[in-house]
């Protein structure tokens, strides 16, 4: 007998989007779905760990990995990129374990593409007035961030509906 493929739920929103909260929340209520730890090259915030939070990694890491075709997606965020193992995903969809990808738009529409049958689901926020809000109180969002991006957080994000 053959072991079912797993389900695979895709959350995506901006930054500040709500993303980690929302993800957090329905993990603590749904034990059974793994959530998928993705890599970065930004460094870690206040109280993030390697390999709970984020695979951090070089850029020249980053690299090696992409060019070994190491990720299913992976995109450039703000300055940082960000990737889904491929291997660690096919692993655990194949044991019939569900998984749980908490990425940016970008890396969502690639998954899109790539895995058809996954689940989608676009976070908006309330409105750009909190969105501004939430990113300008993360603790990476500093005065000199923000005007280096144009005075507001919110330069360059884009709100896409599926």
């Amino acid at each position: 007998m053959s072991v079912p493929e797993g389900n695979l739920f895709v959350i995506a929103a901006p930054s500040g989007g709500g993303k980690t909260s929302l993800t957090r929340a329905l993990l603590e209520r749904e034990p059974g779905i793994r959530l998928s730890v993705s890599y970065t090259t930004r460094p870690p915030r206040t109280g993030e760990q390697d390999g709970v939070d984020y695979h951090f990694v070089s850029a020249d890491r980053f690299a090696v990995l992409k060019d070994s075709n190491e990720f299913l997606e992976h995109a450039h965020v703000h300055g940082n990129w960000y990737a889904t193992s491929r291997t660690w995903l096919k692993s655990q969809v194949s044991a019939g374990q569900d998984v749980l990808l908490e990425i940016d738009w970008q890396g969502a529409a690639q998954v899109r593409v790539l895995i058809p049958e996954s689940v989608h689901i676009f976070i908006l926020p309330p409105s750009l007035e909190s969105l501004e809000d939430r990113l300008v109180r993360r603790d990476d969002r500093s005065p000199a961030h923000c005007r280096a991006r144009g005075n507001s957080p919110l330069r360059g994000v884009q709100l896409c509906y599926y």
